[in-house]
């Protein structure tokens, strides 16, 4: 999984219809790009996670599904099975051919790249800071809080965030530990911490619950051991499925240049530092063991 703290939600009919797709059995060739359209019909799997892919009704919504469609449309496919499978089943169900793609957001990883072909990049996250509106404390990164020993820096209590914040220099009377994300708001604007750390997109919906805080921007990822804290989602495809990944690439490279991919990334939780470095890695970049 990307990274922990994503939130889900299933309905129980959801799950019973869709497990009916996953109990399948397929074979281990995967469907081509002509067979796919011949059949008028893609399988794609989701993970059922908010934002990365989740269900809304009888269709999936998400940084990936959403996008999905709108490449999918531009290649003529416009007939969808959606299946709701484990994020530990996602790359199982692609190998054994029950499903055509995953869109899913998977992080872009070298041992995932041994088992199945990504995409380019089309997402990306990092860590983010809630702050008060207007951020007055003028938070666009954990060195805010080294430089301005009097901030203080809140935290989820047991979240991997107590570490960035160590390694990072800040200082442990700096540090205010809470119980469960939803203390946040009232912290941040009470003014008991100055910023209230978490997953980018954690802190987008924390920021939607209340006009009284926002999500620090711009916003610099915090280094730890000399690499950011921030994973690429691509979509994912079979081993040498190379017609409909390259198909697929070269509409969701295009579509990656207009506003209304953007739009449709920053509604679901990307702030703008993260859709401008979309494309600051390469798949062939994340795939290698050195990345």
């Amino acid at each position: 999984m990307m990274k922990s703290l994503r939130l889900t939600s299933m309905t129980a009919g959801a799950a019973v219809a869709l497990a009916c797709v996953v109990g399948a059995t397929g074979t281990a060739q995967a469907r081509t790009l002509e067979q796919i359209k011949q059949s008028g019909t893609i399988r794609i799997a989701i993970a059922n996670e908010i934002p990365y892919g989740f269900m809304q009704g009888d269709t999936a919504v998400g940084l990936g599904p959403s996008v999905a469609k709108h490449v999918l449309k531009e290649m003529g496919i416009n007939n969808i099975k959606w299946t709701v499978v484990p994020f530990g089943s996602l790359i199982p169900s692609l190998k054994a051919d029950r499903v055509d793609m995953v869109a899913a957001s998977q992080a872009i990883q070298p041992q995932r790249c041994s088992q199945v072909d990504f995409s380019t990049p089309n997402s990306t996250y990092g860590e983010g800071v809630l702050v008060k509106k207007g951020n007055p404390k003028d938070i666009h990164s954990y060195q805010a809080f080294v430089k301005n020993p009097d901030l203080k820096f809140g935290i989820v209590s047991g979240a991997n965030q107590l570490g960035f914040a160590q390694k990072s220099g800040i200082k442990s009377n700096q540090i205010i530990s809470l119980r469960a994300n939803s203390d946040a708001i009232s912290a941040v604007t009470a003014g008991r911490i100055d910023g209230y750390a978490a997953t980018e997109f954690t802190v987008a919906l924390l920021a939607k619950k209340s006009s009284r805080v926002e999500a620090a921007q711009p916003f610099k990822d915090p280094v730890i051991d000399g690499k950011p804290q921030r994973s690429w989602g691509a979509f994912s495809f079979a081993k040498n499925n190379d017609a409909l990944r390259k198909a697929f690439n070269a509409k969701l490279t295009a579509y990656h240049k207009t506003d209304d991919w953007r739009n449709t990334m920053a509604k679901y939780g990307m702030n703008k530092t993260s859709i401008e470095k979309v494309s600051a890695k390469t798949t062939e970049q994340l795939c290698s063991a050195d990345s």
